[in-house]
């Protein structure tokens, strides 16, 4: 009897902020390539509706786009029934209970000797316990770094940034300032630049500890996978190559996956109106999905942009909109344009963007950057201010808002300086061309992605 292939590539997806998304379009890509296997989508209800456009509990009649070996499988997240409007807490149960039930789930799916079907598995990074599944079936383990290098690299380097700057009874107080210099690459970043969990933010809590076992984790895998480019961080990614059996670039995203139909969508018109205005005119202001700004700083952005004369377009929600000054609307109608949703990269694609106001997510960056548009920078948390350094003080392509918060004067000196310093233009255009080269024929991206792919249907068997 012939020895039975496996067809199998099991993925697990982490549902929370945007992290199923890329996996999502890095995952589909594969399955484009490889029409032979079959890649399962383990993730919560929530996170599969959302990826695959489909709110039905049997999945069926899929969009279009979505190949037809791409299932989903839904998993507990592990969040007690009730439990409603405390992300924090939803977290801290999905984590204390996600290896548990991503490895009950996917053995139900395939049932406890599930060695002959599964080929490899795939996972955000942050599902780390998903290399031990791996190593018990006998199959490799690809992670996927959803972020940039410069955070990954503040994790796999937890221990000794650790003991080289161990924080007092005060935490870092005092040494906000102090240099990473003896971390490949971090030469620039700051102390205060790190994420929570680090040096700071408590380090025992659900998240800092899946982090550091993360970092520790990574080594293990066949292949660690970055949607970054690899002109963007040479040193960090040449330390990591000798860090990680294997380091690939596949990105940026933006330029090489297929696009869902909804990111076409422009119902409040948005495209519409940049086209009536002036090339390089327009501050683009957008904070994401999952963050926004205190009122008060809302209040003083606004202020800013009336006092600048900038014309701008604002992605903010409804319910928020009360918190801008009294006539603001009135006063703005004629230059500026507020609506609770734009369809973002499109947005930073279009000539008329002059300045992207952003809270410095790693999608974003990876937005701005192929869309030549230079940042103003607001972080509030997690790899937001590794990201917001690099941009202003290692590759030059923008600034942080004086003093870490929004003011009337410093948001019209940042769009002053934006506004009139080509030197940031020429630096994130340079960026830019680099980035479309990475993912053209023989581009640094293209070849990560193809080594990723011979990892993928080499025979593990």
């Amino acid at each position: 009897m012939a020895e039975k292939t496996p067809n199998h590539v099991v993925v697990t997806a982490f549902p929370f902020g945007t992290h199923a998304i890329p996996l999502f379009n890095l995952v589909r890509r594969l399955a484009v390539q490889a029409p032979a296997l079959t890649f399962s989508f383990f993730s919560t209800v929530k996170a599969n509706q959302l990826v695959f456009g489909n709110k039905s509990k049997s999945y069926n009649n899929l969009p279009n786009n979505i190949p037809t070996n791409m299932k989903p499988y839904d998993v507990d997240d592990g969040i007690p029934n009730g439990l409603t409007g405390d992300p924090r807490a939803e977290m801290n149960f999905f984590l204390k209970s996600m290896a548990e039930n991503f490895g009950n789930r996917i053995d139900q799916v395939y049932g406890d000797d599930s060695s002959d079907d599964i080929k490899c598995f795939v996972s955000d990074s942050f599902l780390y316990f998903t290399g031990d599944l791996a190593e018990r079936k006998g199959v490799p383990w690809i992670s996927f770094w959803t972020a940039g290098p410069c955070s990954l690299s503040t994790h796999y380097y937890t221990d000794l940034i650790r003991q080289t700057i161990p924080p007092g009874p005060d935490g870092i107080q005092g040494r906000e300032e102090e240099l990473i210099d003896f971390v490949p690459g971090l030469s620039r970043i700051r102390t205060r630049d790190l994420p929570e969990g680090v040096l700071f933010g408590g380090w025992e809590s659900e998240f800092s500890r899946m982090l550091h076992n993360m970092g520790m984790m990574l080594p293990r895998a066949a292949a660690v996978t970055i949607n970054s480019f690899a002109e963007l961080d040479l040193p960090i990614l040449e330390d990591f190559n000798s860090k990680f059996q294997k380091c690939l670039t596949v990105g940026p995203f933006t330029l090489t996956s297929q696009n869902p139909s909804h990111t076409h969508d422009d119902p409040h018109g948005c495209v519409t109106w940049l086209d009536k205005q002036q090339p390089t005119s327009i501050a683009y202001i957008s904070f994401g999905t999952v963050t926004t700004p205190p009122p008060n700083e809302l209040a003083a952005l606004a202020q800013g942009l009336e006092e600048s004369g900038v014309p701008f377009l604002w992605s903010l929600k409804d319910d928020l909109v009360g918190q801008l000054p009294n006539g603001f609307f009135e006063r703005t109608s004629e230059r500026g344009f507020i609506v609770p949703w734009t369809p973002q990269q499109r947005v930073l694609e279009h000539d008329a963007i002059g300045v992207f106001v952003t809270h410095c997510g790693w999608n974003s960056i990876m937005e701005s950057i192929t869309g030549g548009v230079p940042m103003i920078c607001r972080p509030f948390f997690g790899d937001q201010r590794i990201n917001c350094r690099m941009v202003s003080d290692v590759w030059g392509i923008g600034t942080r808002i004086r003093d870490g918060v929004f003011t009337k004067d410093g948001t019209v000196e940042c769009l002053d300086m934006i506004f009139s310093d080509e030197k940031l233009r020429e630096k994130i255009g340079a960026l830019r061309g680099f980035a479309k080269h990475a993912v053209g024929p023989k581009g640094s991206s293209t070849r990560g992605f193809n080594t990723l792919a011979e990892i993928v249907l080499k025979d593990s068997k």
